[in-house]
């Protein structure tokens, strides 16, 4: 089976769901780094077509939930496991890697929303999830249907 990597953040989650449930004071406290507000990666929601495309795709593909958390915030890397398991169950089980060298990461392809953290040097394809031809779930997996 290929190896197909798939980022969190803009791709399997609605970062800005998160943002918007922060309370005001976290807002002002945090502002210009949001990311590093305790709590906010588990008060996120699913990007829509996310999780049955996760599903469907790991049927398909040696899948792996691969992203980034941030250095400043310690209950990130709980909070983003917690998701994987809340949301994404048995097809993610154990499939959670995150890095901040996704290039590290050997496979053959890698949805992300950005070319951050070693993305741009990931030696498989980037899938730019949100840009070009892959707009939303449905583009992506059609296009890695084709691929398996």
């Amino acid at each position: 089976m290929k190896v197909l990597y798939i980022d969190m953040d803009g791709v399997l989650v609605d970062f800005e769901s998160g943002i918007a449930r922060l309370s005001d004071e976290q807002r002002t406290e945090y502002k210009g780094r949001l990311d590093e507000a305790p709590g906010i990666f588990g008060l996120m929601i699913p990007k829509q077509g996310a999780i049955e495309s996760f599903t469907e795709l790991s049927q398909l593909f040696d899948t792996y939930i691969l992203s980034t958390a941030p250095w400043g915030n310690e209950t990130a890397w709980t909070d983003k496991l917690n998701w994987v398991k809340k949301y994404l169950g048995k097809p993610a089980y154990k499939r959670l890697i995150l890095s901040h060298n996704k290039h590290l990461n050997a496979g053959d392809f890698l949805v992300d929303d950005r070319d951050a953290n070693g993305v741009k040097h990931f030696k498989g394809e980037h899938i730019w999830f949100g840009k070009g031809r892959f707009t939303d779930w449905r583009a992506v997996v059609d296009y890695l249907k084709t691929k398996v």
